[in-house]
């Protein structure tokens, strides 16, 4: 998508704000990612990465930035035999996760609406 997006507009000034826009609107549509607790999805086909086809996937970033980034270092440093087990069950990790799922997408909500309303406003100047 992003190669067809790069081929198409030509090198006129307006041509990377077009590129922008519709770059935004291809991706709004897709599924947002959530965080899961293995231990509580019996269907391993859940755990499927659509984009990058992959059958089990992980994803964590340094644990600074998420309160989910640090449960999967200490799950992972855990597994690796590094750390000692997390005292939580598994449904309690979900819990947080389901959190974890309810702030990630309020705060995209709230990005894409201010997104929308910056856009009118500058559509409205324009």
């Amino acid at each position: 998508l992003q190669k067809s997006l790069n081929e198409i507009f030509g090198p006129d000034k307006y041509s990377e704000a077009r590129k922008e826009v519709l770059t935004n609107m291809f991706s709004r549509p897709m599924q947002m990612a959530l965080y899961f607790c293995t231990g509580v999805l019996e269907n391993e086909t859940l755990f499927r990465h659509y984009a990058l086809n992959v059958p089990f996937y992980t994803h964590f970033t340094s644990p600074i930035r998420r309160y989910a980034d640090v449960i999967v270092h200490r799950l992972l440093s855990a597994s690796l035999g590094a750390s000692s087990p997390i005292k939580m069950e598994k449904e309690a990790i979900q819990k947080q996760a389901d959190h974890c799922n309810d702030r990630k997408m309020a705060s995209k909500r709230v990005q894409e609406l201010s997104a929308d309303l910056f856009f009118s406003i500058f559509v409205r100047v324009r």
